[in-house]
């Protein structure tokens, strides 16, 4: 490797002289060169039980896709209420402000919600816990008062679901489906990547699993609406 480079460094000297001296690096034999990387992650190839269990992957992949935009973009207009109030001292303008950016969310959101399947819902609640650090339900405190956040809530359980769902995907096998689906589209460019503020290894979970995906849970899932119609 190091006579590679030497040599590299030897055909630019005589080929042509760079505008910059920073632009060379010369380096003898016996040399090290060190060069640092971006961190990145491989990950094993997917291992399924069916070419059917594929099927309901690639289903779960589409709502992931769909979600993760709206997460992302909270994630954002939360962060920059944040930062925005940290710098705002009288209590008047905080509260301005705060219902500003809770009309601005509202008007960003409403419709889309109203369009999303329960499962889009559900993978929605969990994503804004994977990108805010915080469950919908403690968000929703940050820009209504506690009785509306128990109300959103009642609501939201309504529709069987929860806004105090956490994301866990070291130990709930939905949300291992969705951040091993993350994950991949962040390192194919299929999606623009936007770190967790969750604490979690997901290179040793995915490793700990073998890749293996289980995708059962929507197989039942899928059988009680069948049973239903």
């Amino acid at each position: 490797m190091v006579n590679s480079f030497y040599g590299i460094a030897q055909k630019r000297e005589t080929d042509s002289l760079p505008k910059n001296y920073e632009d060379y690096v010369f380096l003898k034999p016996g040399d090290t060169l060190v060069i640092q990387l971006n961190e990145f992650s491989i990950y094993p190839k997917q291992k399924f039980s069916s070419s059917e269990d594929v099927r309901y992957y690639l289903w779960l992949r589409s709502k992931v896709f769909r979600v993760y935009p709206y997460a992302k973009l909270a994630s954002q207009r939360l962060d920059t209420l944040n930062n925005r109030l940290k710098r705002i001292d009288s209590k008047s303008k905080r509260k301005s402000y705060t219902k500003l950016i809770q009309n601005y969310v509202e008007g960003e959101f409403t419709d889309q919600l109203k369009k999303m399947t329960k499962t889009e819902g559900r993978i929605l609640i969990k994503l804004i816990h994977r990108q805010t650090g915080k469950t919908a339900f403690e968000n929703i405190k940050v820009l209504r008062s506690g009785w509306n956040a128990f109300w959103h809530n009642t609501k939201a359980n309504f529709f069987k679901l929860s806004l105090k769902d956490e994301y866990q995907p070291e130990f709930v096998n939905e949300d291992f489906l969705i951040e091993e689906i993350l994950q991949r589209a962040f390192q194919n460019g299929f999606l623009e990547l936007q770190n967790t503020k969750l604490n979690f290894d997901f290179s040793k979970v995915i490793f700990e699993k073998k890749s293996k995906i289980n995708v059962e849970e929507y197989r039942i899932m899928f059988a009680k609406m069948k049973k239903k119609k």
